[in-house]
């Protein structure tokens, strides 16, 4: 029916630069738990945490092959970040140009 609440948003998951780095490994393509953890210092618990708290801001898909767990980007809630920080550059860009053309207005 519905889909599960979800325990962490977009920006909370995003907020941490390791996750960051998790996500864009995970642009390339899937990539197997041991293989993610191996491209950072910390411990694979650590790593699995950070993992755990992509999933649950739904960036993140995990599948088990055999006893391997692979992990996969899903990229639509960075879509629905993009569309709403979207509307803030149109904000942005509109305060801006109404800079411009006070500071050219002056300038005559």
């Amino acid at each position: 029916m519905g889909e599960a609440l979800q325990k962490h948003d977009v920006f909370q998951a995003i907020a941490d630069p390791t996750r960051r780095r998790l996500l864009h490994m995970l642009s390339e393509g899937e990539m197997p738990v041991t293989a993610i953890s191996g491209q950072f210092t910390m411990s694979r618990t650590a790593v699995s945490k950070h993992l755990r708290i992509l999933a649950e801001a739904g960036l993140v898909k995990d599948r088990k092959v055999g006893r391997e767990t692979r992990y996969r980007l899903e990229p639509e809630p960075l879509r629905e970040l993009e569309r709403w920080l979207g509307y803030f550059e149109r904000y942005w860009d509109n305060k801006l140009m109404a800079l411009k053309r006070l500071v050219e207005d002056d300038g005559e």
